[in-house]
């Protein structure tokens, strides 16, 4: 008879390797208590690695650098789909991911519609914040990040090259989702992503 830790494994080694789990991932096997102890057993046997709180991992190996820790971005994108939430990338993530700033931050935030929490991840923290749906009602992934970078940057504060650079993303988002994110945005970015628009309609 397979013990829990037996069941455990054998769903682990058949995801992919960097595929994240949770203790909800196996209560088919036993009770959350049963399962979390033998997750914490698996971690000890390095079978396994727990790559935050209630957060376990089949790390993925290189060739040159062995096992690759998920990212926090990663994790953050497993949780969300854990709980069935939205989250939306804020301040110096947003500006990181458009390439308008190199600094990748220690501290990311979320806006999320699920619950408000901090998790630490190594040196890393995730905070999702809780928000109104209003802000979470955006399409685009491009068209939601620039609005998250602007207004990290602030109004009247974006230099001539980041609006350029933001313009430029901007010629990736599908004109549905950008013309409903406009509608979304305050005012000040609107001005902005409009001219994302002219400038299609001029081509």
């Amino acid at each position: 008879m397979k013990s829990i830790d037996d069941h455990i494994i054998i769903k682990i080694k058949k995801a992919r390797g960097g595929s994240l789990f949770f203790i909800e991932d196996f209560l088919q096997f036993g009770s959350a208590k049963a399962v979390g102890k033998a997750l914490e057993r698996l971690v000890q046997r390095e079978e396994i690695s727990r790559v935050a709180r209630g957060i376990y991992a089949r790390l993925k190996t290189h060739e040159t650098f062995g096992q690759i820790q998920p990212t926090a971005e990663e994790i953050a994108l497993a949780i969300a789909k854990r709980d069935k939430a939205r989250i939306i990338p804020t301040g110096s993530l947003a500006l990181n991911a458009l390439g308008l700033s190199t600094q990748v931050p220690m501290n990311i935030v979320y806006l999320t519609d699920g619950s408000a929490r901090t998790i630490k991840v190594g040196k890393r923290t995730i905070k999702f914040k809780k928000s109104s749906p209003r802000y979470l009602s955006t399409q685009g992934e491009i068209s939601s990040l620039v609005i998250q970078a602007l207004k990290e940057i602030g109004k009247d504060m974006a230099t001539d090259e980041e609006i350029e650079k933001i313009l430029k993303h901007l010629e990736n988002e599908e004109t549905h989702r950008l013309v409903n994110d406009i509608k979304i945005a305050p005012e000040w970015i609107r001005v902005i992503m409009r001219r994302a628009l002219k400038n299609r309609e001029d081509e």
